[in-house]
């Protein structure tokens, strides 16, 4: 142990946020240093990553949706879980090369947030993946609790902290107390359903046929929970599903909001079953505390209101909610020493 100590005071230490959209890294004292998506580029058929093992994030983004028959783009992580084993090690191994550099011949000791509702073989996935992509020690902790850490609500006092973690393929929600979870709901349902969602609206109402980069654009630029002020249109080009020729339409945000009802209530049900589920001491707490959103769903114009309007709580969006559950795992690592008692890690 004592030489694990004196190791770590000259190991790049990092956290890391292994999202099914993006992959946030942060080290230890530096915050995030890297945020690229989690895409990587390979040869069909194989597991061999393009560019010397290097077309992985942004250069890999690029292509998806535009890559010829021999090259394949691959969202590795689906739900928030790796579905494919091999070239999320070559992700971590790139992402971890990229930040560590040659700065340390010791390998870092690393902490990865993974969903909470993830089961034994899925954590010992992410954990070996991790260990072979470069990392010394490999420690996990659950999302919810990094975003609340990252959000700065107080989990560690014995009060009720609720947070609401939206990202690209898992919702997490979860009521926290004396640093640890209470509740939890973890729901397959979040940013990429969404997507989905307004891909299909297109599909079905417009005989048009977009790409998920575009269904995203949609969503970020017009999409909303609720109606807004001011309505907004949209200009969106894709392919006729009848001529099988290019088209452009426009679309409002009230379609957008009508094609994105069934993933928004599905989330909303979520945290209804989890505050249902809540001890009545913490119940009460939430009168006062409220419930904190947080990741890339949250950006999303009227979430909060339409949330406050179904619980009855006051809903806060947390200050650059795409970056909580980063700068969550960046604090554990600073207090590595005092908490890693508590996390999941290799030794198991």
């Amino acid at each position: 142990m004592l030489l694990d100590t004196i190791l770590g005071w000259f190991s790049l230490d990092m956290g890391i946020d292994l999202g099914t959209c993006n992959t946030l890294v942060c080290v230890r004292g530096d915050g995030i240093v890297l945020n690229e998506p989690s895409v990587v580029a390979v040869k069909k058929g194989t597991n061999r990553v393009l560019q010397n093992g290097n077309a992985v994030g942004v250069v890999a983004k690029e292509m998806l949706g535009k890559t010829p028959a021999s090259i394949s783009a691959i969202r590795p992580l689906k739900d928030g879980v790796i579905s494919d084993f091999d070239v999320t090690e070559a992700m971590l191994s790139y992402f971890i090369r990229k930040v560590h550099g040659r700065r340390g011949l010791i390998r870092p000791r690393v902490v990865i947030s993974v969903p909470s509702g993830i089961t034994a073989v899925e954590k010992r996935a992410v954990l070996e993946s991790a260990e072979r992509a470069g990392g010394r020690k490999v420690y996990l902790i659950q999302e919810p609790m990094a975003a609340g850490i990252g959000a700065g609500l107080p989990i560690t006092e014995p009060t009720a902290s609720m947070i609401v973690d939206i990202g690209g393929g898992t919702t997490e929600v979860a009521i926290m107390s004396l640093a640890d979870i209470s509740v939890r709901e973890s729901v397959r349902v979040a940013g990429d359903d969404m997507d989905e969602a307004i891909i299909n609206h297109l599909k079905r109402t417009y005989n048009l046929l977009i790409g998920e980069a575009r269904a995203e654009k949609i969503k970020i630029q017009i999409g909303s929970a609720s109606p807004l002020d001011e309505e907004l249109t949209m200009e969106i080009s894709g392919r006729d599903t009848i001529s099988g020729l290019p088209r452009k339409i426009v679309i409002t945000s009230e379609e957008v909001r009508e094609a994105l009802s069934e993933p928004i209530s599905a989330i909303i049900e979520t945290v209804m079953r989890t505050l249902e589920k809540a001890e009545p001491e913490l119940a009460a707490d939430l009168i006062d505390n409220g419930i904190c959103l947080a990741g890339g769903g949250a950006l999303l114009r009227r979430l909060d209101t339409v949330l406050s309007n179904a619980t009855g709580l006051k809903v806060v969006v947390a200050d650059d909610p795409l970056t909580c559950v980063a700068r969550g795992t960046s604090v554990y690592l600073e207090n590595l020493e005092l908490w890693k008692d508590t996390l999941d890690s290799d030794d198991v």
